[in-house]
């Protein structure tokens, strides 16, 4: 394993079945990884062991589904390579950041596909790729007669209801780390709902 190995998962946004989640423990196993796993009404939780370290993926049920949750900082070559692998197959969204000997790789990830990827070594940084948008008059027509939006704010509303009660609980213990990352999380869902409302 390499030891300057570092992986930073953020802004993850993958939603797939419970199947997918039995497939990641499965592969896992295979792996030869120690791990566990619990599950609650609405929560997934998969724990792995990577020798000293413990990686705890959340997963939150949405509507029969299931999105993982969090940003992740994974140290593991091949538990990396498995969580992009689960990116890939559920058509995800992140931003992946590697960082190897003071070098830092930005990749995002759009739909499980690599849409820009830059390259920055302590104050410069460069664009190694970008994908042009290509959309056609078709692309128009499905997007105006797509019922995504609708059905997405619905989700979105929920999303917003159940951060506002994390945020309660968060003022109530007085956990200012969590204050602040639930009111981050829920300006992004808040910037969100206004482009969908537009």
């Amino acid at each position: 394993m390499n030891r300057n190995y570092e992986v930073e998962y953020c802004n993850l946004e993958l939603r797939f079945e419970r199947r997918q989640i039995q497939n990641l423990i499965r592969e896992l196993i295979q792996e030869g990884y120690s791990l566990y796993w619990s599950e609650t009404d609405g929560k997934f939780l998969v724990s792995i062991r990577t020798g000293r370290k413990l990686v705890k993926l959340h997963f939150e049920k949405v509507n029969q589904r299931y999105r993982i949750v969090g940003d992740y900082i994974i140290k593991d070559e091949r538990l990396s390579e498995l969580l992009e692998k689960l990116i890939n197959d559920s058509r995800g969204h992140a931003v992946v950041k590697r960082i190897k000997d003071r070098q830092i790789v930005i990749e995002n990830i759009m739909f499980g596909e690599i849409i820009r990827l830059v390259e920055v070594s302590g104050m410069e940084h460069r664009i190694i790729y970008q994908k042009k948008p290509f959309v056609t008059f078709e692309d128009m027509i499905q997007a105006f007669q797509s019922k995504r939006a609708e059905e997405r704010i619905g989700v979105l509303r929920m999303e917003l209801d159940y951060e506002l009660s994390n945020l309660h609980e968060a003022i109530l213990e007085q956990n200012d780390d969590k204050i602040e990352l639930i009111t981050n999380r829920l300006q992004t869902l808040r910037l969100e709902m206004l482009q969908l409302e537009m």
